[in-house]
């Protein structure tokens, strides 16, 4: 860019100050695009207050009762619900094939608590052996690796499978099997 192109560009928008209105708005906006729990939605709001009170040398604990307000509104209306919200990744991740252990932490890391994660964990009927064999399957681990030579990728293909948060067992149980089992677990094609 040379000198004029520099100078013509527009400032940098000064965010307003934020009313009860305007992070209603926002939190709308923000849950229109992505599911989130009432924690997560409270760090994105606050995140929007902090750049606001930054720019105007206000306190961002001034606004707190404001972020209650707002999030107690959205919990009321049914946009925000934590157990609607754990449920759904729960069958996300299940179909594809994440480990209960990495679920669990990613539900804790949105602000779940911890007794609806366990909850909604306990409700699951999903074996492991199956989350595991899809998460194989998807990353071509094991029996479902193209190249001939499983043995020689035993080792990384059971780090794979324990860095995903498998047990040692169920991993070695995949990586060591046939891969043939499929057809026992696979009902779309059964009539």
């Amino acid at each position: 860019m040379d000198e004029t192109a520099r100078k013509t560009t527009r400032p940098r928008r000064v965010p307003r100050l934020p009313t009860e209105d305007r992070l209603t708005r926002q939190a709308l906006h923000y849950l229109d695009r992505y599911a989130s729990s009432a924690a997560n939605l409270r760090r994105v709001l606050e995140r929007k207050v902090l750049k606001a009170c930054q720019a105007h040398d206000k306190d961002p604990a001034d606004y707190a009762a404001l972020l209650d307000a707002v999030i107690a509104k959205c919990e009321r209306s049914g946009v925000v619900n934590d157990m609607a919200y754990a449920e759904a990744k729960l069958a996300s991740a299940r179909r594809k094939g994440e480990s209960r252990s990495r679920l669990s932490a990613r539900l804790a890391s949105k602000g779940v608590d911890r007794t609806l994660i366990d909850q909604v964990l306990e409700a699951d009927d999903t074996p492991e052996q199956e989350t595991a064999r899809i998460f194989a399957r998807r990353r071509r681990l094991g029996p479902y690796r193209k190249s001939g030579d499983r043995s020689a990728s035993r080792d990384r293909d059971l780090a794979a499978m324990c860095r995903a948060g498998f047990g040692f067992g169920v991993a070695k149980d995949i990586i060591d099997g046939d891969g043939d089992d499929d057809a026992e677990h696979d009902t779309s094609f059964q009539s």
